[in-house]
């Protein structure tokens, strides 16, 4: 006798065959989806392969600013991005900002703030809470951050290699002498308890601190004196994190990014107000540090994940780069 088909175990095949079709499409695509990205990965590092070559067992000085060490996934990142130079043969050194956090710990103590021509004024109660910040609290950060990737990394309080003398400058507008306290320019920097960190392959972890001839303690500008660094080791890059894109020509429109910018024309740029501000000494410790040999120097937004690797690593990099 002719048998019905049972209909239930029919639309039950059906559904199972259609289920196992989509699983294998979706297992496909999404195998696909894996590979492209594993092959983007792939064309990522073969781009930078001539870069990791060419700088392997070369210093390259990262200045942190105030503004990344006051973020902690913005710090995170970059800490990641010395990290891996590191661990590709390269020697980093890191020299760290502490403004927002000495500017709280001064606000906390009752001790006014003042910027003169981007500098902080230090006076005698200032220089104290300075350095208790800068030395155990922002330094100590900055150590712990490197290590948690698996890299060897320590302090290098800058009064123990920054020479250091007394600020002293004029009003362009006035002439009238400026004081600025106990805050210092560096006259030398002792290379030796760096070189001595870099051959253990370790990162010194630098705070600007400088101290005189007569035992004065200064507070020495960041920039100035990753620039001071850099020069006495003549390191073959010099990094500056900020939280700007870079060095713009029109300072509240980011589309106007200036990507490379050569020494010779920042005179200009100053003279027209497009360099000012904080942005003022940074520029001239860049200018500085090409004169005394610096291949190159880099202005890189922090904020952007991966920036200084894309900086340096990449044909197009994303600040601003300034050459002699």
């Amino acid at each position: 006798m002719y048998k019905y088909p049972n209909f239930q175990n029919l639309n039950f095949l059906l559904f199972s065959t259609d289920f196992l079709i989509s699983q294998f499409l979706n297992f496909s695509i999404s195998q696909m989806q894996d590979i492209q990205q594993f092959i983007a990965k792939a064309e990522t590092l073969i781009e930078a392969m001539p870069y990791i070559a060419d700088f392997k067992a070369e210093t390259i000085v990262v200045k942190l600013g105030g503004s990344v060490m006051d973020n902690a996934t913005t710090l995170r990142s970059i800490m990641e991005d010395v990290a891996f130079m590191r661990v590709a043969g390269m020697l980093p050194i890191v020299v760290h900002g502490g403004g927002k956090a000495i500017s709280r710990a001064l606000k906390d103590a009752g001790v006014g703030t003042e910027f003169v021509q981007g500098l902080r004024v230090t006076d005698a109660a200032s220089i104290k809470i300075v350095e208790r910040v800068i030395k155990n609290e922002v330094n100590v950060e900055v150590v712990e951050m490197l290590r948690s990737f698996g890299i060897g990394a320590e302090p290098l309080h800058g009064d123990a290699i920054f020479l250091s003398e007394k600020k002293t400058g004029k009003d362009p507008a006035t002439g009238a002498a400026l004081d600025w306290g106990f805050v210092g320019a560096p006259v030398f920097a002792d290379t030796g308890p760096v070189r001595e960190m870099l051959s253990r392959r370790v990162v010194p972890v630098v705070c600007p601190l400088g101290r005189a001839i007569n035992g004065d303690l200064h507070n020495i500008n960041a920039d100035t004196a990753a620039a001071a660094l850099a020069k006495a080791l003549k390191a073959r890059k010099l990094a500056f994190i900020s939280d700007v894109p870079g060095l713009l020509e029109n300072p509240s429109d980011p589309n106007t990014l200036i990507n490379t910018l050569k020494a010779a024309d920042a005179p200009g740029l100053m003279a027209r107000g497009v360099v000012g501000g904080g942005m003022l000494p940074k520029i001239q410790s860049c200018l500085d540090a090409l004169d005394a040999g610096v291949r190159k120097v880099h202005l890189v937004d922090g904020r952007m994940p991966h920036s200084l690797l894309l900086e340096i690593f990449t044909n197009k990099g994303v600040g601003t780069e300034i050459v002699k």
